[in-house]
C-alpha cells in the first residue's frame, strides 16, 4: 500500500515533525529501496496506490510493477479492496517499514500456509503486515471497528480476520521523527 509521495500527502505525521517536504523526499526513497529489496521470483508485487488517477500514473515506481488504485474509505476499506482482489494467499504492507526483508515476506507466507492469517505486529500496537490464506472467503467484517493509527489497531484488526491467526516478525514502522 503506497500513496504518492508528495508534500502534504504522504506520511503527513512524519511532516509536522520534520516538514512535509522532507517526509514526502524520505518516503519516496523508503519506497524505491523497499521495492528493491522485496522483489523475489517466489512471489508477485502489486503497489495499491493512492490517489488512484495519480498513483497509476506516477514515474515514482518502477514500471514493469503492476498497480491497482486503492479506492474510496479508511484504510480497512482499502485493505480489504486490495485483499479480495486476489485469488491465493496475499500479504499487504505498508511502504514506511524500512527493516522488511524478502526473509521476513517470505516467512509470513510459511505461517501463512499454516493458518488463516497472518499478523506481523509493531511496537506501537499497530502492524506492518497482514495477511490472509483465503481472502475471498475473509468475512464481510473485515478490518471494520479498526481503531487506526492508535495502540488498539493489532488487537481491534485480530478480531475481524479468519482464524487460526498467526503472528510473524516484529518491525517498527515509521510515523515520527523518533520513529525514524
Amino acid at each position: 500500500m503506497v500513496k504518492e509521495p508528495r508534500p502534504g500527502y504522504a506520511k503527513t505525521r512524519l511532516g509536522r515533525d520534520i516538514g512535509m517536504t522532507h517526509a514526502a523526499w524520505w518516503f519516496r526513497h523508503q519506497t524505491r529501496a523497499l521495492i528493491r529489496r522485496l522483489r523475489d521470483p517466489r512471489w508477485h508485487i502489486i503497489l495499491a496506490v493512492a490517489p488512484d488517477r495519480e498513483g497509476l500514473q506516477s514515474r515514482v515506481w518502477p514500471e514493469d510493477i503492476a498497480r491497482l488504485p486503492q479506492g474510496p474509505g479508511n484504510l480497512g476499506d482499502r485493505m480489504a479492496r486490495m485483499l479480495r482482489s486476489t485469488t491465493g494467499p496475499t500479504l499487504v504492507i505498508g511502504a514506511d517499514i524500512p527493516g522488511v526483508t524478502s526473509p521476513h515476506i517470505a516467512q509470513a507466507f510459511r505461517v501463512l500456509g499454516e493458518n488463516a492469517s497472518v499478523l506481523g505486529p509493531a511496537p506501537d500496537g499497530g502492524y506492518w503486515l497482514v495477511g490472509v490464506k483465503h481472502p475471498r472467503r475473509a468475512p464481510p467484517t473485515l478490518f471494520q471497528n479498526v481503531r487506526w493509527s492508535t495502540e488498539h489497531a493489532l488487537k481491534d484488526t485480530e478480531k475481524t480476520l479468519p482464524t487460526p491467526i498467526a503472528k510473524t516478525a516484529t518491525l517498527r514502522d515509521v510515523d515520527t521523527a523518533t520513529d525514524l
